[in-house]
Formats: C-alpha cells, sequence, structure tokens
C-alpha cells in the first residue's frame, strides 16, 4: 500500500490557501455585520433596505452596495444617497474597514461624525455626509483620513472652528463645508479650495471668504471660563496635562525665573481657542501671558512621528539657530505624547493676518511690504545656504512669516517639518494669471507699480512645475535685495558670504 506524503511546496501551497479562504471569509462576514448594523439601527420610512436580506448570494446585489469585483464579496462603495434614512452613524462602520466610498448624503442622519471613523474606514477616498441633520464639532480625526479626496459636509449644523488638521490631507482634491454654523479664520492652508467649499457659514473669516478677521471671530467660539471651550477632546488632553503641572519646562538659556508646565496653563487660559493666535501645518500656536506680565507664544505640536530622546536631540539643535528673520526658539516641554515648544512672542502676528485681518491697524504700504519680503528671504537663504546642516522649511506661506514690533519679518516652524511629516516640498498650489490682477488694489497706481512686478516677477520663479528650474533662496534673496535701495534700507541686510553663493541649488523651499 502507498503512502502519499505531501512536499513542502504542496504543503505551502494548501496552508496559504487555506489561510486566504478564512480570511476572506471572516471578511465577508464582517462586511455582512456591517450592513446588518447599519439596517438595524437606522430609520428607513420609505423601505429602502428592505430589499436587503443576507443569504448566500452576493452582498454586490444589495442595492447602493458595491464590491471590488464580482467573484469577491469585498465591499468597496457603499452610497445611499435620498434614501430618507435617520437616527446616528454605528459602531458597526468598523467592520467595513475596506470601504472607499461612503455617500450618505441628503438624508436626516444627526449626531455628531464619529472621531473613530478613520480607524474603521482607514481607506476612504470619498466620504460625502451632505445635506443630514449632523451636529458638533468637525472631528480633527479626520486627519488620519491618508487617502481621502473628497470630503464633502456641506448643508448640516457643524459648529466651531475648522480644524487646521484638515490641511494635513495631501490628497484632498475637493472639500465642501458650505451651510454649517462653523465660525473663526479658516486655516491658511485650506485657502487653496475657494469661497465656494465655505460659503454659508456667517462666522468665518480670513482670505477664502474674503472677510477681515476681528478678535472676536478669530476665536470661533465662546470660550468657557475654564478655557476649554465646551470641547471633550480639549478638555482630555489639557487634564493630561494638569497631571504633569509641575514638568519643569526647559530652556535653552538659564531663566531669571524658572517656568513650570502650571504656569503655561495659567498663561494660557488653560490652552483657551481665545488664545489662538495662528494655526499651522505643525501644530496651534497660543499667546501666553505670564504673571510678571511678560509674553512667550507656546505651539502644541502636531502629532510627533519621532520618539522622545530624537526630538529632545533635535529641539537642542533648533533652539541654537539665531537670525535676525527667525523666531526664536526659547525651548520646550515633553509630556507623555504632548509636546509643546515655547518662542518669542511677535506682537503683529502674522503676515497673514496683517494682509486679511489688520487687527493691529498696520499700514501695509509697499514699502513695508518689501522688507517683509527681503527679511522673509534673508531668513529663508541663511537657513538654506548658512545653515550645517541645512534646513529646508517646506511649510513657507504668509502663515509662518511672522512680523515683529519694527515690522521685521520673523519665520516660525523651521526645522519642524521633519518632526510632523509635511506635503512634498516640489509641489505647489500657486496658479499663474494676469500679474495685475493678483496686485493689492490698496497699493496700486502709488509709484510703486513697475517694482511690484519685479517683485512678482522673482516670486512666479520660485514655483514654477520643474524644482530644478526655480532659482536659490541666495539667488532670490539678492534679487530682492537690489530692490531695497531705492528705499533706503539696503545696509539693514546681511550680505551672505560668497562662498555660499557657489554652493549647488538643491535646496529648494
Amino acid at each position: 500500500m502507498k503512502t502519499h506524503t505531501q512536499t513542502p511546496f504542496t504543503l505551502l501551497i494548501t496552508t496559504t490557501t487555506f489561510i486566504f479562504l478564512a480570511v476572506t471569509s471572516f471578511a465577508v462576514e464582517d462586511d455582512v455585520r456591517c450592513l446588518q448594523g447599519l439596517k438595524t439601527s437606522f430609520q428607513d420610512p420609505s423601505n429602502k433596505l428592505s430589499s436587503w436580506v443576507f443569504t448566500n448570494d452576493s452582498l454586490c446585489k444589495l442595492a447602493g452596495v458595491s464590491c471590488w469585483n464580482e467573484k469577491e464579496n469585498r465591499l468597496i462603495s457603499l452610497q445611499l444617497p435620498e434614501y430618507s434614512l435617520a437616527g446616528m452613524l454605528p459602531d458597526s462602520l468598523q467592520y467595513c474597514r475596506s470601504l472607499q466610498t461612503l455617500d450618505l448624503s441628503k438624508n436626516s442622519i444627526s449626531g455628531s461624525v464619529p472621531k473613530e471613523i478613520c480607524t474603521w474606514l482607514p481607506y476612504l477616498v470619498t466620504l460625502d455626509l451632505s445635506g443630514n441633520k449632523f451636529s458638533g464639532e468637525i472631528p480633527v480625526e479626520l486627519q488620519n483620513c491618508k487617502f481621502l479626496n473628497n470630503l464633502i459636509l456641506s448643508d448640516n449644523g457643524f459648529v466651531g472652528m475648522i480644524p487646521y488638521e484638515l490641511g494635513l490631507l495631501d490628497r484632498l482634491k475637493k472639500l465642501d463645508l458650505s451651510n454649517n454654523e462653523l465660525s473663526g479664520l479658516v486655516p491658511d492652508d485650506l485657502a487653496k479650495f475657494g469661497v465656494d467649499s465655505f460659503s454659508g457659514n456667517e462666522g468665518l473669516c480670513g482670505s477664502p471668504v474674503k472677510s477681515k478677521c476681528s478678535k472676536m471671530n478669530t476665536d470661533g467660539k465662546k470660550s468657557s471660563d475654564d478655557g476649554e471651550g465646551g470641547s471633550g477632546d480639549r478638555s482630555n488632553w489639557i487634564e493630561r496635562l494638569r497631571g504633569y503641572r509641575l514638568v519643569q519646562v526647559s530652556l535653552f538659556q538659564k531663566p531669571l525665573v524658572k517656568i513650570k508646565l502650571n504656569d503655561i496653563l495659567v498663561a494660557t487660559n488653560n490652552f483657551s481657542q481665545g488664545n489662538v493666535e495662528i494655526s499651522t501645518r505643525t501644530g496651534v500656536c497660543y499667546r501666553a501671558m505670564l504673571q510678571d506680565g511678560s509674553v512667550l507664544a507656546v505651539k502644541r505640536l502636531s502629532a510627533c512621528k519621532i520618539n522622545e530622546k530624537q526630538f529632545r536631540s533635535e529641539m537642542n539643535r533648533l533652539g541654537q539657530l539665531r537670525h535676525p528673520n527667525l523666531v526664536p526658539l526659547l525651548g520646550f516641554c515633553v509630556v507623555e505624547d504632548e509636546k509643546l515648544l515655547v518662542y518669542k512672542h511677535m506682537p503683529n502676528g502674522s503676515l497673514n493676518t496683517l494682509l486679511y485681518g489688520n487687527g493691529n491697524n498696520v499700514d501695509l504700504n509697499w514699502p513695508v511690504r518689501l522688507r517683509i519680503g527681503i527679511g522673509a528671504a534673508s531668513g529663508l537663504a541663511w537657513l538654506h545656504h548658512v545653515c550645517e546642516p541645512p534646513y529646508l522649511h517646506q511649510n513657507i506661506s504668509s502663515n509662518v512669516v511672522l512680523v515683529d514690533d519694527d515690522l521685521e519679518a520673523r519665520i516660525i516652524d523651521f526645522g519642524l517639518a521633519r518632526l510632523v511629516g509635511t506635503r512634498d516640498s516640489n509641489n505647489s498650489s500657486f496658479e499663474n494669471g494676469r500679474s495685475k490682477d493678483v496686485i493689492d488694489k490698496s497699493i496700486r497706481g502709488k509709484g510703486h507699480d513697475d517694482e511690484i512686478l519685479q517683485f512678482l516677477r522673482v516670486a512666479c520663479s520660485c514655483v514654477v512645475p520643474r524644482p530644478k528650474e526655480r532659482p536659490s533662496m541666495y539667488n532670490v534673496y539678492q534679487s530682492l535685495k537690489s530692490m531695497a535701495e531705492a528705499h533706503g534700507f539696503s545696509e539693514h541686510f546681511e550680505d551672505i558670504a560668497v562662498k555660499y553663493a557657489k554652493q549647488d541649488h538643491h535646496h529648494r523651499d
């Protein structure tokens, strides 16, 4: 009698096939569990989901359900627009992990959007919840939907500020937050989506909605006395900080008085929305007034991708960088996953705020703007060509160019891109149009038009599609600096040593 033995290869194929079938079976079971949960949770007065009968037949035949292919019952799309559905989003959605499209538009679904939605549905490409009755704040956790191309939340009842974290979604092509009850400053990184994405929110301000911000509406919402603004998520991380209130803030220069984390909490009114000064891709910056009357700027860093030892080492390096056109980093504090950076405070805020909010009533005539532009170029050129190793900013915008008491440009966020991740520095959202159309009307026709166009030509050369065709920051700085002579402040800016001019041009912002 012959004995049949399996070769290692045959055994491997058999085992792999079994595992594949088992995994596929579990995945289908999860999809069924997801759809059953939706059908049970939603009120369906029009009986649109009555055809959802869960038998051995393919799930792909159910109304509104699409699968990857005919042979595999894995869900890829769930589209239920105008189904007259009501209720709240159920946690059974977590079992539809393979979904790429979720369209529940034009129903009567209410409640808040679960902050776990991107953990449940990590591969979402399109999320359309428009035309419902959603309320509460837009969850900052939407930044974790890394593949999101389309986010449509219009015609709901969302309140509060637009999370700046949405600007971290590098793949986002369509954003519609119109017709809600949102308020506060539209984040600078979302300005590219235009006015239609934000219309119907009377409390919003900033460049996209062509409305200047005052101190009243930059808060976004009324803050409570404890500074937490009624937000559960905010109170969670603040409570975590309070547990370490005696931790000392690390300062690079020996202070006259030591600063503890509790001093920062008090100085920022528990990181109140009313103390927010700027929001950038790397985090939110708060105004902190200490008991002695001195003012600092404290940034709560976005999710940091390096460990604490590496973070401390990087902070020590950044803390040594000093240049007239950089905001000095004075210190930092680490508590669990929370990382706070302490900067020198710039009383005039960001260039973006001065251009579109003008809260401090600064006269931004052309010579002032030119001086700020040259200063920003000077800081970047120093970071690119003098620092060892060089630092690429990668998040440069009018929101990270701050302005000091003397109306000098001071760049913030330098060196942070490598800590929190950033968009591709070779990409640019700048769109060329007729040069005269982009000139601020308030500075036209005052004898500087030719110089302004010259400045614009330099700016346009920095955002040409091919990075190799862009000038180095050294050349940009030299071009702009030559324009300062006519205004009598060219000697104010330092010359970069000739040896740096001979370096290659690989450092681009």
